[in-house]
């Protein structure tokens, strides 16, 4: 009897050794495997930070919800965020954006500015609330005198992965209640500059088809699997043990593939959003074609939104956000952090493009020597500027100061000290 106890105590003993050897071999074999990627040791909750750009990171931290979760549909703009429980963001106003409700009509006691564009302007504006800085607002009134002598008031008009039309909408959406409206952008849009591309400027992003399965997906059953393995994967990389776990990492990045549909298969359907928004079978596949087309197209909405403003009285101004790929020396944790930096040329082409629209009157600014003398680390990853956990930034400190300036100088605004002597 106590022979069999014995050999059955070793077999569990010998079982349990054997999984936890096979699993060491495993992580070990996980751990080599993302060496050779990286080219150094890697931890593994670095990683899992890697998965989604700080933006997305900063919304969920602390949940066990996706950035999809948060996102809700919205018939003009495609997507906006929600606050319904149980992944609502706190701080999300009227209009599904971040910070203070938008007016249906114009403040007399403000100088209301619209600031709109993708997650890099969505950050300058501000995501957290009060008393997280409002890096523009507070360097306008610190620093500039408002054309109707109120305090200036930036409405946060941003959210990730916007381009235009976005932007322009908004704008059209709510121009009765502006003073001014500024746009700040630039990556989002040149993704549909490259050469393969073959669809228009405007396609939607998958934002729009997560919050719109039975619209964009071949059929519904794929877009719930494809959310519940987007679930799973959330859940492995905040899991105490798993998200320190180089081969969970792996399988999370399959998971994590696998939930934004990267199977190739195609669709079956004759009425898709890749074809609605097809580029001419003539201009498909030509990079030259492609270039000029969605420059013109870029262009084109920068005039419509002139046009409003004219009517409206609306002053504007159209910037360019930085990149780590031109104007700074990185520092070794943004050269880390940066991703691949193959854009530049491509960018800076688009950049320089549209800049000559200032020919035309209109108010286009490059800021892509910001942060030449900077010698600080300011970038968090190939977009987006650095962020205390209180919202506090050197980066869109200096990209406020920046961008005052050079409205300051379009729209002729007085600085305080010399409207006061």
């Amino acid at each position: 009897m106590k022979d069999r106890i014995k050999r059955r105590l070793f077999g569990v003993i010998s079982a349990v050794i054997g999984i936890a050897l096979a699993l060491a071999a495993v992580e070990g074999l996980a751990i080599l495997w993302m060496m050779a990627e990286d080219g150094r040791y890697t931890p593994a909750a670095e990683l899992f930070e890697r998965t989604q750009n700080t933006y997305v990171r900063d919304l969920t931290r602390g949940t066990h919800c996706r950035y999809v979760d948060t996102l809700y549909p919205h018939p003009y703009v495609g997507f906006v965020h929600h606050a319904n429980q149980p992944c609502g963001l706190k701080n999300i106003n009227n209009v599904g954006l971040f910070n203070d409700n938008y007016p249906l009509l114009k403040r007399p006691d403000r100088y209301t500015i619209l600031l709109t564009g993708g997650s890099v302007a969505a950050q300058l504006a501000q995501l957290d609330p009060w008393p997280a800085p409002r890096y523009l607002e507070e360097e306008l009134n610190n620093e500039y005198e408002s054309p109707n002598g109120q305090p200036f008031w930036v409405l946060n008009g941003g959210d990730g992965a916007w381009k235009q039309p976005q932007p322009f909408i908004l704008f059209a959406l709510n121009a009765q209640a502006l003073d001014a409206v500024i746009t700040l952008g630039g990556m989002n849009d040149y993704y549909l500059f490259r050469p393969w591309e073959r669809e228009r400027l405007e396609y939607p992003i998958n934002n729009f088809q997560a919050v719109n399965p039975l619209v964009a997906d071949d059929n519904f059953g794929d877009a719930a699997i494809g959310w519940v393995v987007g679930r799973l994967a959330g859940g492995v990389a905040s899991d105490p043990m798993l998200g320190r776990s180089h081969a969970a990492y792996l399988v999370f990045r399959a998971q994590e593939a696998l939930a934004k549909g990267q199977n190739g298969l195609k669709s079956r359907k004759r009425t898709t959003l890749e074809n609605l928004f097809a580029l001419p079978a003539d201009i498909a596949g030509d990079g030259e074609r492609v270039f000029g087309l969605q420059l013109e197209l870029l262009e084109k909405y920068n005039r419509a939104m002139e046009a409003l403003a004219r009517d409206y009285d609306i002053k504007t101004a159209y910037f360019f956000q930085p990149v780590p790929a031109y104007g700074k020396t990185l520092t070794a944790e943004e050269q880390a952090a940066a991703g691949d930096l193959s854009h530049l040329k491509l960018y800076r082409r688009m950049v320089d493009g549209v800049m000559c629209q200032r020919d035309m009157g209109l108010a286009v600014f490059d800021l892509g020597d910001l942060f030449v003398d900077v010698k600080e680390t300011v970038y968090a990853d190939g977009s987006h500027l650095l962020r205390s956990p209180f919202g506090e930034s050197l980066g869109y400190r200096l990209m406020a100061r920046r961008i005052a300036a050079d409205v300051a100088a379009a729209w002729g605004l007085k600085r305080k000290q010399d409207a006061t002597r």
